[in-house]
Parts: structure tokens; C-alpha cells; sequence
């Protein structure tokens, strides 16, 4: 007798939705992301889809009607859990667009629990697109299976993110002028934030005004002078290896 396929199978669609998700519960799809289901995609009645809402968790659903104008799906059961997330801020410095793109894309992937951009005097770029932002960032949690968004926060000064600073959360910041090798700072933690420097690297008064922080602590990521979307990722995927989620079996 032949097996009975899994359901919802692997190659369902994976979206992020606003509302709520509880067994039983119809929800209804339009713009884009009906876009992606009904002409991407070729979803039709009876098809699988697979929800989160970033509160719940994951749950399987089934397409009700698939039309122009919007989608609708039914929730049949939930698959599981919102996932525990490692406590890490990733705050970089913000780069030209396709370069943050890429910071925040890898930064999800990876896990990150909140992403919270610099703005630093060095830096190129001076605004991000909120909207496009958060786009980016869900998209990448639905590739990579996440059942959590990270925390995506509007630019700050560096300035007002080093005033603001928690106290109880160790700041690891990178610096080209040298530190602790950062697989060994980053051992034991488990509330931490990584921040990163922009194209040109911290000037003499950001650097004079992260060491002031009493949490702060120099890293270094190598011999080498990275750049940095690189070294936002390197130093992420560091962390998640020594301190993070990277020993849990799924």
C-alpha cells in the first residue's frame, strides 16, 4: 500500500499574515501576497498553504477560493509553535540599499530577535524605506521557515541608541582598532547586541562614545578589514554557532 502523502506537503507556500490564526478561523489574502498564491503560485481550491502570524506560530490551511481580487483560506490545524528566538539585537550601521538589503535579509535568516539600525557619520546612507524593510525581512522569514519576525526599529542617531542603552544587555561592538576575538567574548551569553560600523568604520568620537557604555565590549572579527554587510553577517553567524540556536535539533 502506498504511503499516505504528509499534509501539508513540504513545497506548500509559506506567508505571513496579520490576523490571528486559530483552528477553524477563515482568513481572507489580497494585493500582493494574492498575487504570489493565485497567479506565482496556482493555488486553487483545496490547495495547501502554510500561515504564521508571528503571535501563534505556524499553521496549516487550505485555499477556499482563489480569485484576481484576493484569497481565501481556511485554517485547519496548527503545526507548531512560535519559535524561541536567541535574545540578539543586530545594530548596524546603515549602508546603501542593496547592501542593507542584504544585512537584513541574512540577519533573519540567521535568527536575529531584533533588527535596530544606526545612523552613523560615516555612513552613506541616511534613510531607510520602512515598508520595503519590513517586506525584505518577512520574506526572508518565510524562505527560511521562521515562525518569528524579527523587531525591526526605525534608524536612530548612535548617539541616542548609546544614551538609551540597557544596561543588562552586553553591547559587542566590532572594532577595526582591535579586542577580544569574538568566538570567545561571545561564549555564555545570552542577552546580548552586536553593533556594527559602517563603510568607513566608527570615527575617534563614536568609538570614544561606545567604549563610555559600561556594557560595551570591543571585538575583533579577524585580521582582515571587513565590509559591512560582512561583517554583520560574519559576527551573527558567530554568535548564533557560540551563543545561539545553532545546537538545537529542529
Amino acid at each position: 500500500m502506498p504511503a499516505t502523502p504528509a499534509w501539508p506537503p513540504r513545497s506548500a507556500p509559506r506567508l505571513f499574515v496579520a490576523s490571528l490564526l486559530a483552528k477553524g478561523a477563515e482568513v481572507r489574502i489580497e494585493g500582493t501576497q494574492a498575487h504570489y498564491l493565485a497567479t506565482v503560485m496556482r493555488a486553487q481550491a483545496g490547495s495547501a498553504v502554510v500561515l504564521c502570524d508571528d503571535r501563534t506560530g505556524e499553521w496549516a490551511a487550505r485555499v477556499v477560493e482563489a480569485g484576481r481580487r484576493g484569497v481565501t483560506l481556511a485554517v485547519a490545524e496548527r503545526l507548531r509553535p512560535r519559535e524561541a528566538v536567541p535574545d540578539l539585537w543586530l545594530c548596524p550601521a546603515l549602508l546603501k540599499k542593496d547592501r542593507f538589503d542584504l544585512v537584513l535579509e541574512k540577519a533573519t535568516e540567521l535568527g536575529v530577535a531584533a533588527i535596530r539600525p544606526a545612523l552613523t557619520r560615516r555612513a552613506v546612507a541616511t534613510k531607510l524605506n520602512p515598508e520595503r524593510a519590513r517586506a525584505i525581512v518577512t520574506e526572508a522569514a518565510e524562505q527560511c521557515a521562521r515562525t518569528a519576525l524579527p523587531a525591526l526599529a526605525e534608524p536612530v542617531p548612535l548617539e541616542r541608541l548609546l544614551r538609551d542603552w540597557p544596561g543588562e544587555r552586553t553591547l559587542f561592538f566590532a572594532d577595526e582598532m582591535g579586542g577580544t576575538a569574538a568566538v570567545s567574548a561571545f561564549a555564555g551569553q545570552t542577552k546580548a547586541a552586536l553593533l556594527i560600523g559602517p563603510e568607513g568604520g566608527f570615527d575617534d568620537a563614536e568609538r570614544a562614545a561606545i567604549r563610555a557604555v559600561a556594557s560595551a565590549r570591543p571585538i575583533s572579527l579577524g585580521p582582515r578589514i571587513l565590509r559591512g554587510e560582512t561583517a554583520a553577517v560574519a559576527a551573527t553567524a558567530l554568535w548564533m554557532a557560540a551563543a545561539g540556536d545553532w545546537g538545537t535539533v529542529p
